[in-house]
C-alpha cells in the first residue's frame, strides 16, 4: 500500500496568530472565520477573556498568512435589547459568508438559556449590525452559502440532541431571519473517525464539480476527544444532494500546538479561502488556542470526496 501524502500542506510558520499578537488582554485566539475581500484577507476571531468568556476580534492581512489584529475587539456581547439576554455569556465561532456587497457573519450566542446562532453583517470592518437570532436553542455552527437557491437562501447548523449523533442538517429561508424546510444531510459513521459528532465548518466554496465543505468529526478516545477535519462535496444546483463525503479526514492534531492547549487534540475551521491558482486556504484553531492555516489542492479534496466515499446517512 502506498503512503498517502499529506492532504494538508502546513504553514511553516504556524501558529499564525496567538494571544501575544493581541493589543488587549485575552487567553486564546482560535476559530476565526475568514473571507478575502478587495484585495485583502480578514479575519474574525474568537478569544476568551480571563473571566472564561469569548469575545470576538479582527485581524487582516495582505497575503493570507501575516495578520494585524486590530486595537480594539470586533464584537463583544451586547449589553442592550434582546441580544443581551443571549449573549451574556460570550460570542463564539464565527463564521463569514459575502452576499452581494454585504458580509454576514453567523456566530454563536451563550446564555443561561443556552446557545444559540445569531447573525450580524458589515461592509466595511468597522460598523457591525445585529440582524436577528436566527436559531432556537440548542444550535451551533451555522454557515451560509453565498449564493441563493431557486431564490431561497440556504444554511447548513448541527442541532444538539441526544437521541441520536449530533448531524449535520440543511435549512432555507426567504430572508436570512426565519428558516424552515429543515433536514438532515449527513450523519456521523459508527465506528469511525467522525462517529461521536459532526458539525459545519468553514463557508462552502464552489467548484466545477460541486459545494465544498471542509467540516469536524470528532473522535471519543480514552483520553478525550479528538477533533479532526474532513472534507464533503455538495451537488452545484441542490446542496441538500450529498455527492460525497469522504471517508478519510484530511487534517488532525499534529503540531504541539494542537495538541496541547486549552482544548487538546484539536484542529477546528471556520473559514477557507479558495485561490486563483487551484488551492484552497485552510485555517484552523490549534487546540482551542492559537490560530494556524495550511493550504491544499482543491482537486485532491474533490476527488477524496467522490473516490473514497462513505454513506452520508
Amino acid at each position: 500500500m502506498q503512503k498517502r501524502e499529506p492532504l494538508v500542506k502546513r504553514y511553516e510558520k504556524n501558529p499564525i496568530l496567538t494571544k501575544n499578537d493581541v493589543p488587549y488582554p485575552v487567553v486564546t485566539v482560535h476559530n476565526a472565520g475568514v473571507v478575502k475581500a478587495g484585495g485583502r484577507y480578514w479575519m474574525i476571531f474568537r478569544s476568551h477573556l480571563f473571566n472564561g468568556r469569548s469575545i470576538l476580534g479582527l485581524a487582516e492581512s495582505s497575503d493570507g498568512y501575516l495578520f494585524t489584529v486590530r486595537a480594539e475587539p470586533f464584537m463583544t456581547p451586547a449589553c442592550t435589547g434582546i441580544f443581551a439576554e443571549y449573549e451574556e455569556y460570550g460570542i463564539e465561532d464565527p463564521r463569514i459568508c459575502k452576499i452581494d456587497k454585504d458580509f454576514f457573519i453567523t456566530y454563536s450566542a451563550y446564555s443561561r438559556h443556552g446557545v444559540r446562532v445569531a447573525l450580524a453583517k458589515t461592509r466595511d470592518f468597522k460598523i457591525v449590525e445585529r440582524i436577528a437570532l436566527i436559531t432556537q436553542a440548542d444550535q451551533r455552527n451555522v454557515v451560509l452559502f453565498p449564493e441563493k437557491f431557486e431564490g431561497r437562501f440556504v444554511r447548513l447548523d448541527r442541532p444538539h440532541t441526544e437521541l441520536s449523533p449530533w448531524s449535520i442538517w440543511i435549512s432555507y429561508s426567504p430572508d436570512l431571519i426565519h428558516w424552515g424546510d429543515s433536514k438532515v444531510i449527513v450523519k456521523p459513521e459508527a465506528y469511525h473517525w467522525d462517529e461521536m459528532k459532526i458539525g459545519p465548518g468553514a463557508t462552502p466554496f464552489k467548484t466545477d464539480k460541486g459545494w465544498l465543505q471542509i467540516y469536524h468529526g470528532v473522535f471519543r478516545t480514552m483520553d478525550g476527544a479528538v477533533y479532526r477535519l474532513g472534507a464533503i462535496l455538495h451537488d452545484q444546483n441542490d446542496p441538500s444532494l450529498i455527492l460525497g463525503v469522504a471517508d478519510e479526514w484530511i487534517l488532525e492534531s499534529e503540531d504541539p500546538w494542537e495538541v496541547t492547549g486549552y482544548v487538546h487534540n484539536v484542529v477546528f475551521t471556520c473559514g477557507t479561502i479558495p485561490e486563483e491558482d487551484g488551492t484552497v486556504k485552510i485555517y484552523w484553531g490549534g487546540a482551542d488556542k492559537v490560530m494556524c492555516v495550511g493550504t491544499a489542492r482543491v482537486s485532491d479534496l474533490v476527488d477524496l470526496c467522490l473516490q473514497k466515499p462513505r454513506n452520508p446517512l
